[in-house]
C-alpha cells in the first residue's frame, strides 16, 4: 500500500529528525569550522533550507487544520497566551524549528567569525555549544572574548 507523506512526516518524526538532525552541523562547526566540509554544509544554504521545508510543510499541515495564523498574534497580549500558543503542538513545532534554524544560523555566524580572528577552536567550542543549547548566552561569551582577539569592540560587525 502506498503511504501517504502526511502518514510518514508526522509532526512527531519531523521534531525527532531536526532535533537530532542538527546535531553534524553542530559538530562540523565546533571541529571542522574552516574546511571545505563546513563550508558545502553548515555555511551553505543546506542546512536552513532543510530545516526551512519542514517549517513550511508544518506551517501549511497547520493551515489545512484550520487553523488561523492571527491567533499567533496573541502572544503579544502576555504571557498566558503565549503558554496558550505553545499549547498547540504545531506551533510549538513551528517555533521549536525556528529555534534550531536561528541557532544554527548564528553558530554558522560565529564559526567564521572566529576563524577570521583567529580564534582557536577550543575556545571557541564552548561558546558554540551554549549557543546550540541557549542561544544568547553562547553569543553574548563568544563576544567577549571576541573583544580579546580582535582588540576592539565593533558593534557593526
Amino acid at each position: 500500500m502506498l503511504l501517504n507523506i502526511q502518514d510518514y512526516f508526522t509532526f512527531e518524526v519531523i521534531y525527532t529528525w531536526s532535533t537530532f538532525g542538527v546535531i553534524p552541523f553542530w559538530l562540523i562547526l565546533i571541529f571542522f569550522p574552516n574546511t571545505k566540509i563546513s563550508q558545502i554544509f553548515v555555511n551553505s544554504i543546506i542546512a536552513p533550507l532543510i530545516l526551512a521545508i519542514a517549517y513550511g510543510f508544518v506551517i501549511y499541515q497547520t493551515i489545512l487544520m484550520e487553523y488561523s495564523i492571527l491567533e499567533n498574534f496573541q502572544l503579544y497580549l502576555g504571557l498566558d497566551n503565549l503558554y496558550a500558543l505553545f499549547s498547540n503542538e504545531n506551533i510549538l513545532l513551528v517555533f521549536w524549528l525556528h529555534f534550531l534554524a536561528i541557532n544554527l544560523f548564528l553558530g554558522s555566524w560565529v564559526s567564521r567569525d572566529a576563524v577570521k580572528y583567529n580564534i582557536s577552536r577550543g575556545l571557541t567550542s564552548v561558546p558554540l555549544i551554549l549557543i546550540y543549547l541557549t542561544g544568547p548566552v553562547g553569543l553574548i561569551l563568544y563576544w567577549v572574548i571576541r573583544i580579546f582577539y580582535s582588540k576592539k569592540i565593533n558593534f557593526n560587525d
